[in-house]
């Protein structure tokens, strides 16, 4: 059987895989604490940054998932091949920081979440997920994985569902959404650049450019596209379905969440919310208990899907910044180096988790910092893209190229506006 028929015959819901993963696990408890925050904060004025990011977020992504697939490699190593290694170098350590932070920050709502349905010990059941996910990571061969995460991403119908119990003046929205009242306070611009950060994140253009390698690997027969150019049509044509339907999911889902706390939290005077929990907790009283358990319930869901993309990524960058062998569906003899970053970032996040440091302000912080550091990677991506050493004939096309190039441009402009209004 021949390649491109075989994949032509899969279901649709095999069709989705990087894409979907990427975009749910855009979502995760430190996400949907920032847009909680967003919501609670300045309510309905906050949901224009949903749709405003909705075709940068495709782009960009498309982008990363381009260069995984027509190189066979990984964005850390085609980052290694082609540009100078202070580059590599600073991208690589601010990336391991903010995923440090991000998996920190996300066990914690986890914990206190199991907490507030079941009661007991939070941090015990943080570090319970955490050992999970890591045993997952390091035991299921990725063929396997990949399968779980993707029906991982049910979790976030969670928010759907929330909306549903809460009275939504529909009107008000609409108007908001596209006629938003804008402040040009510092509070506000940072407010946008997190939002931005933790939906356009640099761990996830590395997580999708190398689950498209970690695709073309486990399947038979298939090759990076610039070797077999005869592949390219079913693939890019995969890539673009897949990557749409899951960076959708995911800001469908992050317009429900700023939604839901602009109307039960924002409307009833709640703006200050430190984490993801404490925003689950807040709804029981204003929209009741069913809405408090699916909200709740989603957190826990998101973080099973969210921690192995943020502790992958970190792995897959570290592996191709210094030419490691990298790849879930190998055993762990077979890549030690790979599989310590794992371990070594969800074991660093857990130990993080235990600290006193202020939820509100390492998520927010973390989403800050995944803003500011969008732009290099995006700019060094574009790059790579348009090089015909990378992608051969497969460079990206003019409309996509504009997209790319507007998306780096429109979060360039975001960080320079957050930072002059200190």
């Amino acid at each position: 059987m021949k390649f491109g028929s075989r994949e032509e015959k899969t279901g649709c819901f095999d069709k989705l895989g990087p894409g979907l993963t990427t975009g749910a696990a855009d979502d995760d408890p430190s996400g949907i604490a920032t847009y909680s925050q967003a919501g609670a904060q300045f309510g309905f004025n906050m949901l224009w940054t949903v749709l405003f990011t909705y075709p940068l977020m495709v782009s960009i992504q498309i982008v990363s998932a381009h260069i995984g697939r027509v190189s066979g490699r990984g964005l850390a190593t085609n980052i290694r091949l082609y540009c100078p290694a202070p580059v590599l170098y600073g991208v690589i350590t601010l990336l391991l920081l903010a995923n440090t932070i991000n998996i920190a920050a996300d066990l914690t709502a986890m914990g206190e979440a199991l907490r507030l349905l079941i009661g007991g010990p939070a941090q015990l059941y943080a570090t319970g997920f955490g050992l999970l996910s890591l045993i997952s990571q390091v035991l299921i061969p990725y063929r396997y994985y990949v399968r779980l995460l993707k029906w991982l991403t049910l979790a976030l119908l969670a928010y759907f569902g929330v909306a549903l119990v809460v009275h939504i003046p529909w009107g008000e929205v609409a108007l908001r959404t596209v006629m938003p009242h804008l402040s040009w306070t510092g509070e506000y611009i940072t407010t946008v650049v997190a939002v931005f950060g933790t939906t356009i994140s640099p761990y996830l253009f590395f997580w999708q450019a190398s689950q498209e390698v970690e695709g073309q690997l486990a399947t038979p027969g298939a090759l990076p596209l610039i070797q077999a150019p005869e592949q390219a049509a079913v693939n890019l044509r995969r890539i673009k379905i897949d990557t749409y339907i899951g960076m959708g999911f995911s800001n469908v889902v992050a317009f429900f969440i700023i939604l839901t706390a602009a109307v039960t939290l924002n409307l009833h005077g709640l703006t200050d919310i430190q984490t993801s929990a404490e925003a689950a907790l807040a709804l029981r009283p204003v929209a009741g208990g069913f809405a408090f358990l699916l909200f709740s319930t989603g957190i826990l869901g998101t973080g099973l899907l969210a921690i192995p993309v943020l502790a992958g990524s970190s792995a897959y960058a570290m592996a191709g910044c210094f030419g490691w062998k990298n790849s879930l569906e190998r055993k762990f003899m077979e890549a030690k180096a790979f599989y310590s970053v794992v371990i070594v970032s969800t074991l660093a996040g857990m130990a993080l988790s235990f600290n006193k440091i202020d939820p509100i302000k390492a998520l927010y912080w973390s989403a800050v910092i995944n803003g500011v550091i969008s732009v290099p990677i995006m700019i060094v991506m574009m790059l790579l893209a348009s090089h015909k050493e990378v992608m051969g004939q497969f460079v990206i096309k003019p409309g996509l190229k504009i997209w790319g190039w507007l998306a780096s441009l429109i979060m360039g402009i975001a960080v320079f506006f957050m930072l002059i209004s200190f």
